[in-house]
Order: structure tokens, then sequence, then C-alpha cells
């Protein structure tokens, strides 16, 4: 095992889940994501990339075409861009498909955070919206036939599922109703500047 150059924990400028600020946990507020990758049947080819605002539990979801720092990183900035006002922290496990958080922080303007090694449930709203998927992307499974409007609409379907934790609200409702907030009030203080 001396010698493993593949061992978690080793990106560069990482900033430890530990430094992220405490209120983040009370999920008080909407922007803050989880970020995480899903493999197919042959660990190689194609991945989902997820990710999930902790509040809402909204769900965007991207195909990169392999589980490169490239590839998962073109995916997150395309998948958030939309969105970037909604995006204030984003916490990743420590694989290395997520080295190129610099990049990531630099372009949608946020925070990056990574968990501690091996402590999943740091992710917990990322990783129980992953055992969601699951459900239509078994273990297993090879991922090199799903398509973009496949994956589209499963993530779809999930974000319009009611949940017992958000009241029996969906995470679309949530999410959408967080960012028309978030929209009216930077076009006030647009009108307004102080």
């Amino acid at each position: 095992r001396l010698g493993n150059t593949n061992a978690r924990g080793q990106i560069k400028n990482r900033r430890s889940i530990e430094t992220r600020p405490a209120s983040i946990e009370t999920r008080a507020h909407t922007g803050h994501w989880e970020g995480d990758t899903v493999v197919g049947r042959q660990k190689k080819g194609k991945v989902l990339v997820t990710l999930v605002e902790r509040r809402s539990r909204f769900l965007v979801a991207k195909l990169a075409s392999e589980k490169s720092a490239k590839e998962v990183t073109a995916s997150i900035i395309e998948g958030l861009k939309d969105s970037a006002s909604m995006v204030k922290t984003v916490t990743f496990d420590n694989g290395k498909e997520f080295s190129n958080h610099k990049e990531i922080a630099e372009t949608l303007d946020c925070d990056v955070y990574f968990a501690r090694p091996y402590h999943s449930w740091e992710r917990g709203t990322n990783e129980n919206t992953n055992g969601l998927l699951r459900q239509y992307f078994p273990k297993g499974m090879s991922l090199d036939d799903v398509t973009d409007e496949s994956l589209q609409m499963i993530v779809n379907r999930i974000n319009k599922r009611p949940r017992r934790v958000l009241g029996y609200s969906t995470p679309e409702e949530i999410f959408v109703r967080a960012k028309n907030y978030q929209e009216r009030k930077s076009r006030l203080h647009n009108l307004n500047p102080v």
C-alpha cells in the first residue's frame, strides 16, 4: 500500500466541512448544495453527477462522459449555472473528480467544502437522494445507454415527489419559491441601490 497515489483526502487547497458555517446545518436558508457522482457497472464510462440543495432537497443531475475532474466540473457548472444566484456553498466528498473545486467556486461565485474522508453522513441529503436515483439506476446497471432526456425525466419525477420532511410540498415547489423570492429581492435592490 505504500506509494498508493489514489488515496482520498489529497485534494489540494480543500476546505474542510469543519470550517463551513454552522448555520448551514440548520437548513434555514436555500443555496447550500451537496454534490456526488453515481457510477455504473463498469466504473468507467458515463457517470451521473448529482447536486442536491439541502433545504429544498431539489435535485440537479447531469451526465458526464467519464469520472474525470474535467468532465465532472463541466457537468457541475452546466447544471448549476442557471441557478447560480441560488448557489452559496457546495459540499463534496473527497473524490478526485472534485479536484477542480477552485474553478467551480470561481465560476459559480460560491464556497466549496469537503466532507471528512469516509464520513458520507456529512452529506446525507445527497446520499439519500442518490438512493432515490438508484430506484431508476440500480447498482450494477450500465449508464452508457442513459440519455440526457431520460435522466431529466427521472430528475423531474423526483423533484415533483411530495416529501414528508417538506410538509408534503415537493422539492420543486420549495426551490422555485425560494428562487423567485431571491430574484424579486435582487430586482428591488437594483431599483433602489443603497
